[in-house]
């Protein structure tokens, strides 16, 4: 340890529970992170967070050195004392006298103390814990989050029809869904933050991520599969919680019970001195806010908003394009390990090359070879030059005023340039072409919300029952169509499935009769199994 360490009270005193010259420090006790030897600090006040957790209170100089790990305990319990003095200065530790072990009116005069955590140095030990578990969080997809969310998203449409509704279960179900949703955007965030560090390769084990790669792949598979179903689920109970956008839904309802039995348990403030009524009714505004709030932020993060995605259409984007780069990422590792060579592998064999030349005059050859630099040409070489110069060499070192001159084109000595300089060419108008490209635009927008409202059923209906359908809903309802049987196996007897823009869903259900459906189109007749079908605009909701 170094001589710098501040000496402690003198002998026979009693420390205060921190120094008065630091006591205005609010940040002192994170002063051991950055100091000399913050390796033992850091140590030295796990040993203290340790005991802590075993109902260890005080703690000598001599029990800290034995609780130290091997890797970075002294050889002597001095620099740890030491240590103890710092902190007990910095205001992490609280010092007072050792008076167990005093026999004799000698031992007043010894420095003995024992040290223990401050209120401070514990709330920075937490902070610290907080942003190590930060920087190390690994993130996931949950699957099971979705389908905890979507459940308790029923339970509260079940709640909407109690009259009146139990406040106990109303609160808790709230909360329940806002702690699960949480964690699904938290650990969402981490894991495509971590994903794409390790696509990036940095340094990465590249054994390691060809075994990793194939179950990557698998779970983003799996995850955007759970999130087309269950994300086109969650919108349909958030729809039919939030009403239909003119009025409010009977969610609010909900909420306003939640932030009534918030209220009735929050401590008094300062509203008290406007009395008692004023209070309780600040005090309610203030909950009912922060829960709409959170309602809000569920609801954006399923539902789409006119210019403004949803989120979990975002995160489902982000997932289906990590998978290609995953890929592309294989792909060139690939090609590494099979010898093709690429530009960082040819610049650190030029490295190589350079470091291995015998002089620099070989240096400069490779650079001019390598990089095409050579001593300046004539600007222009006729054929008759050329053959002379094969004929009679000249040195590229040699000076220019040596040479023999060379004839070149007059418009070069007069402006510098062989082009023939005049009149830059028109911008093209462009606006009758953006004009039409924006009205075709309209027109499939509009086609396809109008595929979208005859497709959409009130109900289950039998496929046989469609009427006849136009190219473009034709269209769609055979992309709803295979997606739904792309997820029907042996035993399935019903499944759903949800569009890949999350416009549409489709509820496709098996028969027992079976009947042969017929659905006519202007481009022919299609024929098939007969189900029961039922589909559903999402966008109706949101509109």
């Amino acid at each position: 340890m170094s001589s710098d360490m501040d000496p402690g009270p003198s002998p026979g005193t009693s420390a205060p529970s921190r120094p008065p010259e630091d006591r205005d420090g609010s940040y002192a006790v994170f002063a051991h992170l950055t100091a000399p030897h913050s390796e033992l600090y850091r140590a030295v006040m796990g040993v203290f967070v340790k005991a802590k957790e075993q109902f260890r209170v005080h703690l000598r100089p001599e029990e800290v050195h034995t609780g130290l790990p091997e890797e970075v305990r002294p050889a002597s319990a001095e620099p740890v004392a030491q240590a103890l003095e710092k902190l007990y200065g910095w205001g992490n530790l609280r010092q007072d006298p050792d008076t167990e072990r005093v026999t004799a009116v000698e031992d007043f005069y010894r420095r003995r103390h024992i040290y223990q955590l401050t209120r401070e140095g514990e709330a920075a030990e937490r902070a610290l814990a907080a942003y190590d578990e930060a920087l190390g969080r690994k993130g996931s997809l949950q699957t099971v989050a979705l389908a905890d969310i979507a459940t308790q998203l029923r339970a509260l449409l079940e709640l909407t029809a109690q009259e009146p509704p139990d406040e106990a279960v109303v609160h808790l179900t709230l909360l329940g869904l806002v702690e699960r949703f949480t964690d699904l955007a938290d650990n969402a965030r981490a894991f495509m933050g971590s994903l794409q560090r390790t696509i990036d390769l940095h340094d990465a084990d590249v054994e390691a991520f060809l075994a990793y790669k194939d179950r990557l792949i698998s779970y983003l598979e799996r995850f955007i599969g759970d999130l087309i179903t269950r994300g086109g689920e969650i919108a349909l109970l958030l729809t039919e919680l939030d009403g239909d956008g003119t009025r409010p839904g009977p969610v609010e309802d909900l909420l306003r019970v939640a932030a009534a039995r918030e209220a009735s348990d929050a401590a008094p403030g300062q509203e008290e001195d406007r009395g008692t009524a004023a209070a309780d009714t600040a005090e309610f505004d203030r909950a009912l806010e922060r829960w709409r709030r959170r309602w809000e932020g569920l609801r954006s993060w399923f539902l789409s908003a006119p210019g403004s995605p949803a989120q979990s259409q975002r995160l489902r984007v982000s997932a289906r394009g990590a998978i290609p780069q995953l890929l592309r990422v294989v792909a060139v590792i690939n090609e590494r390990r099979t010898g093709r060579s690429d530009r960082s592998a040819d610049f650190r064999t030029l490295a190589r090359w350079f470091a291995e030349a015998p002089d620099d005059d070989a240096r400069h050859q490779l650079w001019r070879t390598a990089f095409a630099l050579h001593p300046s040409r004539h600007l222009t070489v006729d054929p008759a030059t050329a053959e002379r110069r094969e004929r009679d060499p000249v040195a590229p070192t040699t000076p220019w005023a040596e040479v023999e001159p060379i004839t070149i084109s007059p418009r070069l000595r007069r402006t510098g340039s062989y082009e023939r300089r005049g009149r830059a060419r028109k911008v093209v108008d462009r606006s009758a072409e953006r004009r039409y490209l924006a009205e075709l635009a309209r027109k499939q927008a509009q086609e396809t919300a109008a595929a979208r409202a005859r497709l959409a059923t009130r109900g289950q209906v039998r496929l046989s029952d469609l009427d006849e359908l136009d190219p473009v809903a034709f269209g769609l309802f055979l992309q709803l169509l295979g997606d739904a049987l792309s997820r029907w196996g042996p035993d399935t007897t019903d499944t759903s499935a949800t569009s890949n823009d999350g416009t549409m869903e489709i509820h496709l259900s098996a028969l027992p009769d079976g009947r042969t459906a017929t659905v006519r189109t202007p481009g022919g007749t299609f024929h098939g199994p007969d189900h029961l079908v039922r589909i559903v605009d999402l966008t109706e909701g949101s509109a």
